[in-house]
């Protein structure tokens, strides 16, 4: 018969309450055990001294006839330095099973067939990019043409000056009878008074000094100003 060293579950629901206890490996967990040789009650405080209690000679004796200690009561044992517990490793305790890794395999194929759907609905993002580049480049240039042709003296408007030129003629006064014609016409009528000929006048603004119709139609003849002067000088 091969004897372990195990717990024994007592207690109530969600208030669970252990027995260290002897008994036979076949016998069930709760069942008949051949001694009791401490207790575990995991509800209290991990430093409090009642939470694990050994009976440390009659665990070394049953150690001694060939008890076999679980995992849990080792690390007890261990704790109280009754008997040093092996390191145990299991490098393929956190491997998933065969059908973990199906499920894995067949969700990243999934998410690869939902992106690659998604990749080709979504609209290409490098127009959009290039027009984002452009739109800065178009803003610096107008920036910078303003600031080059503020140097250069502003032209006139090609309209504005014809307007000005055709104000200009239109506003422009008559030529003034030059003074030699008027000298000339004197002389000519101080002469024509000299001989007792009469002289035409000559009208006020012309150059050829044509004679000045009456009322009658028949042409005047008036002695020009200063002419009376000139006879008696």
């Amino acid at each position: 018969m091969s004897i372990a060293i195990r717990l024994a579950r007592g207690g109530s629901k969600k208030r669970p309450y252990y027995r260290i206890v002897v008994a036979d490996s076949r016998a069930p967990r709760d069942g008949r055990f051949i001694e009791k040789v401490g207790t575990y009650n995991p509800l209290l405080a991990k430093d409090s001294p009642e939470r694990v209690k050994l009976l440390n000679e009659r665990i070394t004796h049953w150690l001694s006839v060939g008890a076999q200690p679980s995992d849990r009561v080792a690390r007890f044992l261990d704790a109280a330095g009754i008997r040093e517990r092996a390191a145990r490793n299991n490098p393929n305790k956190g491997v998933p099973g065969e059908k973990a890794k199906e499920r894995a395999e067949e969700r990243e194929t999934k998410a690869a067939e939902a992106a690659e759907a998604a990749a080709a609905a979504a609209p290409a993002p490098e127009p959009v990019a290039a027009a984002a580049e452009e739109a800065p480049a178009s803003v610096e240039a107008q920036e910078q043409a303003p600031a080059d042709t503020a140097d250069l003296p502003p032209e006139e408007p090609i309209a504005a000056e014809a307007a000005a030129e055709a104000s200009a003629g239109e506003e422009k006064p008559a030529e003034p009878i030059a003074p030699e014609a008027v000298e000339a016409a004197v002389e000519a009528s101080a002469g024509a008074e000299a001989t007792g000929e009469s002289a035409p006048t000559p009208a006020e603004g012309s150059a050829d000094g044509a004679p000045l119709e009456g009322a009658d139609g028949e042409s005047a003849t008036a002695p020009a100003e200063g002419a009376d002067d000139a006879a008696k000088a």
